[in-house]
Formats: C-alpha cells, sequence, structure tokens
C-alpha cells in the first residue's frame, strides 16, 4: 500500500499512474474516488453529491468512508496507489484503523522546492484549439505564447496563476506537511528528490518502496 505525499505539482499524478501500470494495481485519488461515489448514487454517493453541489468540502469522516469502500473491492487486494489521500494527520489516524493486518504502508514524498513548483504549475501554458501543453521554463512554444501546431494563442488556466499557485502551497504547509513528521518519526517515510527526469523519479521510487 503506497501513499505518495508532496506538494501540488511535484508529479504525485504522473508518479501514481506509473506505479500502477508497473506493479499493475489501483491508482486511487480524491478526485477518483469522489467522481465514482457520484457515479454510483448510492447513500454516500448521495451524500458527497450534496456536499459538492453545495460548494462545500468533504469532511474527514465521509472521506474515510469513501476510501474505506474502494479499498475493500477485490482490484486492492494486491495493493494500490494513494494519491492525494491522507491531507491531514487526523485522516492518517483514521485511514490506519480500516487496513486490515496483511496491509504494509510504504510513504514516500516526492521533494520538489517550492520555487520550481511555481516555475512549473504557473509556467504552464494551454492551447485553447488542440489543448497541447507547453511550459515557458521548460518546454516553450518556438514564438512566445503562441501553439506551434495551430497558431492559437496560449493560456494560464485561472488556478495555474502564481499567486493561486502560492495560496496552494501555503495550505500544504499547513495542513500536509505535517504528515512528513508522523510518518517520519515511525520510519515509513521515503523521500525522493522530484527534480529528475519522471523516469528516474519512477525508479527511486519503486527502489525506495521495494
Amino acid at each position: 500500500m503506497i501513499i505518495l505525499l508532496g506538494a501540488p505539482g511535484a508529479g504525485k499524478g504522473t508518479q501514481a499512474s506509473y506505479l500502477s501500470r508497473v506493479k499493475s494495481i489501483p491508482k486511487i485519488s480524491t478526485g477518483d474516488m469522489l467522481r465514482s461515489a457520484v457515479q454510483e448514487d448510492s447513500d454516500l454517493g448521495r451524500k458527497v453529491k450534496e456536499i459538492m453541489n453545495d460548494g462545500g468540502l468533504v469532511d474527514d469522516e465521509t472521506m474515510l468512508n469513501l476510501v474505506q469502500v474502494r479499498i475493500s473491492k477485490p482490484d486492492c487486494e494486491r495493493g494500490f496507489v494513494l494519491d492525494g489521500y491522507p491531507r491531514n494527520i487526523h485522516q492518517a489516524q483514521q485511514f490506519e484503523t480500516v487496513l486490515k493486518p496483511n496491509m504494509k504502508l510504504r510513504v514516500v514524498e516526492i521533494e520538489v522546492s517550492e520555487d520550481e513548483i511555481v516555475k512549473r504549475v504557473a509556467g504552464r501554458r494551454t492551447c485553447p484549439s488542440c489543448q497541447r501543453i507547453y511550459n515557458i521554463h521548460f518546454q516553450p512554444p518556438a514564438k512566445d505564447e503562441t501553439c506551434d501546431f495551430d497558431g492559437s494563442k496560449l493560456f494560464a488556466r485561472q488556478d495555474d496563476r502564481e499567486k493561486v499557485v502560492r495560496r496552494r502551497l501555503a495550505t500544504y504547509r499547513k495542513e500536509t506537511r505535517p504528515l512528513l513528521n508522523y510518518y517520519g518519526e515511525r520510519g515509513l517515510l521515503r523521500i525522493v528528490n522530484g527534480v529528475q527526469p519522471v523516469e528516474e523519479v519512477a525508479r527511486q521510487i519503486s527502489e525506495r518502496i521495494e
């Protein structure tokens, strides 16, 4: 059972997808769980839909119920990768109460500096026509702010703007970063440098969790 930690933009989703493929275990993300619950139209799903429609945040207990339902499914028997959960120490403590005795936790932090995160996220530009994604720092278009393929004017998503990114990072520092000490003190935490090629980060994560 693998938990991936790291700031927004550190590459957790990319690495979770990779681990899911190579180890043939499901990737479970907060967003996936919420969407799946709503689609199933169960009692829990209807509760989640009501909370989301009202613009509220799903509380810890509801999230725990979602996780418990998801990891009880047959495809999780050999393990799973968690991306986006737990988000705080309270969720981590709750999560451990629903793990089966044979489920051994492995926790990996993908470590990336905040300045690098801002470049990665606030530097993103998207083509409105073909949806190709560029980065003005790492993968810029040949002509400033213009798509190489169809000449469309690139745009930055509202939630990719630097002010928003730094706000998300502040929330991460306050709510989620304490999990590093929580898992570190118990000898469960492994740290991987996320400022490397995707393949090398994946190789080191696989190495750390074996």
